[in-house]
């Protein structure tokens, strides 16, 4: 588990644990007193779950993946910011995959992707995000005719229609906030680097 979510999940108040990845969530004990919640088919489990903290919901649908069963529980308990580690699923098409899970879910929470080296948002309207100088910030839009702005970057953009995934990416921030501005409605991730690389 990567340092910045180890951080992180010491002050959450609930951990909400994928059953495949819960094995190696026990490799990395916490000094925490959240709740621990694991779903999913319980398939993928290979050790019991004997700490009293830990509850099993179970979940045997076939349609959504380990993460949607996790984010599905979210939402019946009503989360409405939601930490989201270890998705790369260590496979790079699951990883793209999860992004995508992560922007349709984002309608109904506030979600974060917290990956080795950075942190991924979804933003549904006009955002302005902290920020270091020289952090490495990249905006992804599906949408070809969702103007954008941006501000408090190196590579400023007013009010431009990107063509194509890449076009907003590789950008870096010149200060401490930089500003996402959405003339319409959409969504566009935005990714932003842990460290100067």
């Amino acid at each position: 588990m990567a340092e910045p979510a180890q951080t992180l999940l010491q002050h959450a108040e609930v951990i909400v644990c994928c059953d495949g990845a819960y094995d190696t969530f026990r490799q990395h004990p916490l000094n925490s007193q959240a709740a621990i919640v694991v779903t999913g088919d319980g398939d993928s489990l290979s050790s019991s779950l004997d700490n009293t903290k830990t509850t099993f919901i179970p979940d045997k649908s076939v349609e959504y993946n380990d993460l949607q069963k996790a984010l599905k529980y979210c939402q019946q308990q009503d989360f409405r910011r939601v930490l989201l580690t270890g998705c790369e699923g260590k496979r790079e098409d699951h990883f793209i995959a999860n992004l995508s899970i992560m922007a349709t879910y984002s309608e109904s929470m506030d979600l974060t992707m917290l990956t080795a080296h950075g942190m991924f948002n979804v933003i549904r309207k006009s955002a302005t995000l902290p920020s270091f100088q020289g952090q490495q910030v990249s905006v992804f839009s599906t949408d070809h005719q969702l103007p954008l702005s941006f501000e408090g970057l190196k590579y400023p953009v007013k009010e431009r229609c990107f063509q194509h995934l890449w076009e907003g990416s590789l950008n870096e921030a010149t200060g401490e906030e930089f500003t996402i501005v959405l003339h319409g409605e959409g969504l566009v991730i935005v990714y932003q680097a842990l460290a100067v690389r």
